[in-house]
């Protein structure tokens, strides 16, 4: 529980990208540089060690040392899937495992089958504009309906999409943003409606695009996690996006997120506050507030 306006809340973030040694790998090879620890002084931050479940270990601490009842552990390599499964599966009561897929590679059918049959993991993640294809495309089909079939949530990252990790380290981040919009999954929502779909960060810049889908499709939920500085784009403040986001959809398709990646960083506390105190503003009382910092999240996540 977190102390907050409405007094103590129960929290839980939608929105945590499990950065695990497999990640980092990734990252070392693509900079050419001898191992993922060869990363620590380019970054100045902690590369864990190849036990996922000890990387587990430290968010199930991080949670608790900021009261927070559960997250969604992001995999956020394409193959990693089954470091944030081990993490769930030592900490089922806090986590669920989420990991992001690429639907193009060779690879791809396969693991997304094994994947759905893992009760470790509650939602496929995709990113349409990182991998270069149409969230329309109807080689997906088959692939949705396996997440249909299992009852799984289906992640689909719109709008802006910046990788702060490669920035850092200088790799470039060859993104095709004429991927990127919500619309594009208005057919698959509606031919799917058993899966809910989570679209993050408000739709990162396609706001008015994200409200459109959502209010269009029942089973379409946003995120709310990260600094959303893409209300630049459109001259909007925090309180304006909650206001006509909550106006269309009401508290019970806002799914509260930070959008935490990193150590020594951790859980971004302030991400939260920033949060409730817009909400607070807005006059929500404390059951509305408890559906979006919570209890939403719960709903989406559980099998169908």
């Amino acid at each position: 529980m977190i102390e907050t306006p409405w007094g103590a809340l129960a929290v839980n973030d939608a929105h945590v990208h499990f950065f695990s040694h497999n990640f980092y790998q990734g990252l070392a090879r693509q900079k050419k540089a001898a191992d993922a620890a060869a990363l620590a002084p380019l970054l100045n931050w902690e590369i864990p060690n190849p036990d996922p479940v000890e990387l587990g270990a430290r968010w199930q601490a991080e949670l608790t040392a900021h009261g927070v009842d559960r997250a969604c552990l992001i995999a956020s390599t394409h193959a990693d899937e089954t470091s944030v499964a081990a993490a769930v599966a030592a900490y089922p009561d806090r986590f669920y495992g989420l990991f992001i897929f690429d639907p193009l590679q060779p690879d791809s059918n396969r693991r997304l089958a094994s994947a759905v049959r893992n009760p470790n993991l509650h939602c496929v993640c995709f990113f349409p504009a990182m991998h270069t294809y149409s969230i329309a495309d109807p080689r997906l089909v088959p692939m949705f309906e396996l997440i249909s079939d299992h009852g799984k949530a289906a992640f689909v990252h719109c709008g802006a999409l910046s990788v702060g990790v490669r920035k850092r380290l200088g790799l470039p981040s060859q993104f095709d943003l004429r991927y990127s919009d919500p619309l594009h999954l208005h057919p698959v929502a509606l031919h799917f409606p058993k899966i809910r779909f989570i679209v993050p960060h408000f739709g990162a810049g396609m706001f008015r695009e994200a409200l459109m889908l959502a209010d269009l499709c029942p089973n379409v939920y946003l995120d709310t996690s990260s600094s959303n500085r893409w209300m630049l784009y459109e001259g909007l403040d925090l309180r304006a996006v909650f206001r006509r986001a909550l106006d269309l959809l009401g508290p019970e398709r806002l799914l509260f997120g930070t959008d935490s990646s990193f150590f020594p960083r951790g859980w971004q506390r302030p991400v939260f506050e920033q949060q409730a105190k817009a909400l607070y503003e807005l006059g929500l009382d404390a059951k509305q507030a408890q559906l979006i910092f919570q209890a939403n999240l719960e709903t989406v996540l559980k099998p169908a």
